[in-house]
């Protein structure tokens, strides 16, 4: 399975690509940033978010896309503006047919790190440490949208665990 995760911002976006298969451990295929011009429009931005996350999905034809919700900080211009950026991104998959998957950030740090209120230098640790990598991604935003990803991988694997489980207790 090919997973692209993607940690959404509107000035700087993180992603990775990870792929696994049956007993092979998970690789990083690619990771990476797709930053925005700082004077651009909204809508200027939310272009070149969409280009960016179109090409990556044809680049690397996932089976499921993760994302980062949105989550409700004290600004609520920054939730508005990065709900804008998640819809675009939303809407590429959408366009190639690719299913969506969400994850809260304190899901993603639950999954990755053990607890939900991880600080970032300690997912980008593990993300390491999953992926076998002699460091963490940089930019803190790729390692974000690698862990993402990483966070699909492991739900959807436990899922199927779960699954054949009940099937084989029938």
């Amino acid at each position: 399975m090919r997973v692209l995760g993607i940690d959404p911002g509107t000035a700087v976006l993180g992603f990775g690509v990870v792929e696994t298969g049956a007993g092979r451990h998970p690789r990083l295929l690619e990771c990476g940033t797709l930053t925005t011009p700082p004077g651009d429009s909204l809508p200027a931005r939310l272009r070149v978010i969409h280009e960016g996350i179109a090409a990556l999905l044809d680049r690397h034809q996932p089976d499921a896309m993760a994302v980062e919700s949105a989550f409700y900080g004290k600004n609520v211009r920054t939730t508005v503006v990065l709900s804008h950026a998640r819809g675009v991104i939303l809407l590429a998959a959408e366009q190639r047919s690719v299913p969506v998957a969400e994850y809260s950030p304190a899901q993603v740090k639950k999954t990755i790190v053990g607890r939900g209120a991880a600080l970032k230098p300690q997912v980008g640790y593990m993300v390491a440490q999953l992926l076998r990598l002699k460091a963490a991604p940089e930019p803190a935003d790729a390692a974000d949208g690698v862990a993402v990803a990483l966070s699909h991988l492991i739900v959807a694997s436990r899922q199927a665990a779960f699954f054949r489980q009940v099937i084989r207790a029938r």
